[in-house]
Parts: C-alpha cells; sequence; structure tokens
C-alpha cells in the first residue's frame, strides 16, 4: 500500500498513519528488491553463458552486451554487471590466458616496396589481401597455418594447413581462395621468407594473373597490423591450447572455424556485423 501511494503521499505520513516504523517499511522493500534483482541476474546468466559458449568462450563483457541487446526480448545490461556475473558463473575468456611467444626469424632484405601505406579500409572485395603465418601443435611436433584476409570486411577468404613453414602453404592457401582472382589488386605480406621467393611470384604473376606484391617495411609489424591482429585472434580463440592429433584433424578444424569466424563471430569493426552480413549490407 505504501509503495503503490508513495507518489501521493510520504512514506513517514503513511507509516504515522499505519502506525508502522518506517525501517520495517524499508527493510521489505530491501528483501524484495533483492529478490527481483536476483531473479533478474539469473536469468541474464543463463543468457550470458548461452552467448559464451557460442561465441567458443571468445566474447567478453562487450560482445556479449551487444548480443544481450540484439534478443527478441532485449536486455540492457551494463558491461560491469556482465563482468560480474561472468564472474560468478565462473566464465573467463580465452583472451585472459597468458599466449606463448615463438622464437621470431629474421626477416628478408628484398627490395619490394610497401606500396599500401596503411590504408586498411577498404571500399571493394579482393581488392588488397592480407596473409600471414602461424604455428599450431600436431601430435608432438608444430604445424603451421597460413590465412588470407580481404580488407574490405576482415573476412578469411584462404586458409591451409600444413607440417612445414615453406611458400608450398602460401601457395595453397592462394589456391583456395573463392572469387575473380582478376579483381585482386594486391597482396601485402610482411617479410617473412616464406613469403617472399620464386615460388609465390611466380604464382601471383601466372596463376593469379599478375597481382601486385608488396610487403611491410623490415622491422615495422604495424605496416601489416590486420593481419597480426587477425592472427592474434585466430591464436587466442583456435589455435592456443588447442592439440590436434593429425594433420587432417588440423585442416578439419580448421575449415570449421573459418566458417563460424566469417559467418557467425561479430566484429566491432565491422559495427558488431560478421564479415559475411557486412558485405552483404555494404555491396
Amino acid at each position: 500500500m505504501i509503495r503503490n501511494n508513495a507518489h501521493k503521499y510520504s512514506v513517514s505520513a503513511m507509516c504515522d498513519v499505519l502506525d508502522i516504523p518506517k525501517s520495517t517499511y524499508y527493510y521489505h522493500v530491501d528483501v524484495c528488491g533483492k529478490c527481483a534483482l536476483k531473479t533478474e541476474d539469473k536469468e541474464i546468466s543463463k543468457e550470458i553463458a548461452r552467448i559464451f559458449k557460442e561465441s567458443r568462450n571468445n566474447y567478453g563483457t562487450r560482445k556479449i552486451k551487444k548480443e544481450l541487446s540484439k534478443l527478441p526480448e532485449p536486455k540492457h545490461v551494463s558491461r560491469r554487471r556482465i563482468g560480474r556475473l561472468m564472474k560468478g558463473i565462473g566464465l573467463v575468456s580465452n583472451y585472459t590466458v597468458a599466449q606463448y611467444k615463438p622464437y621470431k626469424s629474421t626477416c628478408n632484405e628484398a627490395p619490394v616496396k610497401n606500396e599500401l601505406q596503411r590504408q586498411f579500409e577498404q571500399e571493394k572485395p579482393l581488392a588488397v589481401i592480407v596473409s600471414d603465418l602461424t604455428y599450431v601443435r600436431v601430435g608432438t611436433k608444430w604445424h603451421y597455418v597460413c590465412l588470407f584476409v580481404d580488407l574490405f570486411n576482415r573476412e578469411i577468404i584462404g586458409c591451409s594447413a600444413g607440417s612445414n613453414k615453406t611458400a608450398e602453404l602460401v601457395y595453397q592457401a592462394l589456391v583456395s581462395i573463392r572469387g575473380n582472382l582478376n579483381d585482386i589488386q594486391m597482396f601485402h605480406t610482411d617479410r617473412g621468407k616464406e613469403c617472399d621467393n620464386k615460388l609465390i611470384s611466380k604464382a601471383l604473376e601466372t596463376f593469379t594473373f599478375g597481382i601486385q606484391r608488396f610487403l611491410s617495411m623490415k622491422g615495422c609489424p604495424y605496416d601489416n597490423a590486420v593481419a597480426e591482429a587477425m592472427f592474434k585472434v585466430f591464436k587466442t580463440e583456435f589455435a592456443n591450447g588447442a592439440h590436434f592429433s593429425t594433420l587432417e584433424k588440423l585442416a578439419l578444424e580448421l575449415d570449421d572455424y573459418v566458417h563460424w569466424f566469417n559467418n557467425i563471430r561479430i566484429h566491432g569493426t565491422l559495427g558488431y556485423l560478421t564479415p559475411v552480413e557486412f558485405k552483404q549490407q555494404t555491396l
């Protein structure tokens, strides 16, 4: 009664009329409020757990907040509250795990220019593709993965896995690209030696109709920042902590991850759309 008429009369006056101590009223309000809050927290925690699981244990508070707002019955929850609820149910993103830093090999000294000049925002699909290689544990040995990323929508358009870090691995990833290779204007990589040899030069000049190849400046990872960021994501979400029994198993899981990355995973740089959604809405 007091709560329903609080907009008309003061709480003190109503407590006096009903001969109820104000402390009693506020105690019950506090208890009821906490119960309602706990019930709501349980419901939100279930949605957070579901979203977190579907993100393959990768999403943090920012992306979970975005996904909660997309629900049929949107839940507008602060990131601080989401973080508290995640901690309460023991959800820890892969991004909080310490990452292994491998030995860095020397870069090549080829006199190839850096024409991209950090122009990472592209307006057409396949105009500029970037690439790099990383390591994945298979059995008791390190194997390697090569990915090609389209700067237009950050989509993984080509991939390959192999036992050796060679130009052949890059070649296989290039061959896997779907679409008209005539549209590719530039192929940009860092100065890893596997991306600068006769096999790659021949592949770019003949098989892919004369794509221009450019390299980052020596000792400057920022010139290939998108690829570097992409591989940090890839290693955090897929490679780190994973153990594949065979190369075939790695290739199968890699294809599954690439499909998830392109079609399901939302990207902050794309306005929280997937690469495929971004392409569909832009073109």
